[in-house]
């Protein structure tokens, strides 16, 4: 009978510390995150030195949280996987010296984890893979179109060109005047208005399976200057509704499109985009139609958390794809 694998899982790329326990890549023991939102939205953003700060003082109880509620001993964890990189680099040494002490100190093999390919395997605690699927990714610095033929096979089809979905987002936010953090904010502020604003949709070139968000960036600015200078005031809710429409869009098209040319069995999300309830319920509506299955994470798996860390470690400890002692953060990572 097949030993059960258990993975422990660090995470802190951005501002949320988090720890994780989980099973055969698929079943969670334990999901720790602590969140440093409000520490941020004085600021209308992310400062690194801040987040690193709190990493430092979060990561030992979030670590000893999650393995106590796991009830699992030492000896019961096979391997800890940590986040190597994308992402803010004081706060991604945090989690990557943790868990070298960890590994150093358990005497545990050391799996370094793409912050995307977390994402990614979010999925896979909710539904197994078949292959092929493609996943789109979409957070607050990547829009990314992947084929995947197998696991941890990456095929990059589409990418952004300029500003991500998610940074777009926030951008328009700050224009609005809305708070930290902007995405949320303009997906509630979407639904109580008509979106009655014609900004434009970035199809780029016939074919392309690539993404441009700067132009509608601007767009909405400059509507909102415009209006500004004649003396109008135009609703918020309606401009937020008349941007989460065009985003929404491009996203939803592009990637049916490309579930048709390819043919895929699948199709995923995977991104804190992924949580905004508009583009939850385009995707669904657009891929009603049975041709491929789409799979969307709960909330809580769309965000930053270590169950996606741990769940795309146990592959990587299957594959054992060890890395040593002397991992480092690797902020501008690529996804291999």
């Amino acid at each position: 009978m097949k030993k059960d694998t258990v993975i422990l899982g660090i995470e802190t790329s951005c501002d949320e510390t988090a720890a994780s326990i989980v099973k055969n890549g698929r079943e969670i023991l334990s999901n720790v995150v602590t969140s440093q939102i409000e520490s941020h939205k004085r600021f209308g953003g992310v400062v690194p030195e801040i987040a690193s700060r709190h990493h430092v003082e979060q990561i030992t109880m979030v670590l000893e949280e999650a393995v106590h509620q796991a009830e699992v001993g030492w000896n019961e964890i096979d391997a800890i996987a940590v986040t190597e990189g994308p992402g803010l680099v004081g706060a991604l040494l945090v989690g990557v010296n943790a868990a070298k002490a960890l590994a150093f100190a358990k005497n545990k093999p050391l799996i370094g984890v793409h912050h995307i390919a977390g994402h990614i395997y979010a999925n896979r605690l909710e539904n197994e893979f078949e292959f092929p699927l493609l996943a789109l990714i979409v957070s607050g610095g990547h829009t990314e179109l992947v084929l995947m033929k197998d696991h941890y096979t990456y095929e990059l089809i589409g990418e952004t060109r300029d500003d991500a979905a998610g940074e777009a987002y926030d951008k328009v936010a700050r224009m609005l005047k809305l708070p930290y953090p902007g995405g949320p904010e303009i997906d509630r502020l979407s639904k109580e208005g008509e979106a009655t604003i014609e900004f434009p949709r970035a199809w780029l070139e016939e074919g392309s399976y690539d993404f441009s968000f700067s132009g509608l960036k601007s767009a909405v600015i400059n509507t909102l200057h415009n209006a500004e200078q004649r003396g109008e005031t135009l609703e918020p809710s309606e401009v937020a509704a008349s941007f989460q429409q065009s985003v929404i869009e491009v996203l939803t098209e592009k990637t049916y499109r490309a579930a048709q040319e390819y043919h895929v069995k699948q199709v995923i999300v995977a991104g804190g985009v992924a949580a905004n309830k508009g583009l939850r319920e385009s995707l669904k509506d657009r891929f009603s139609n049975g041709h491929a299955d789409l799979y969307i994470p709960p909330i809580h798996l769309c965000t930053d958390n270590a169950a996606m860390i741990a769940a795309a470690g146990t592959i990587l400890y299957e594959k054992e794809k060890f890395v040593e002692l002397d991992l480092n953060a690797n902020p501008s990572l690529m996804l291999e």
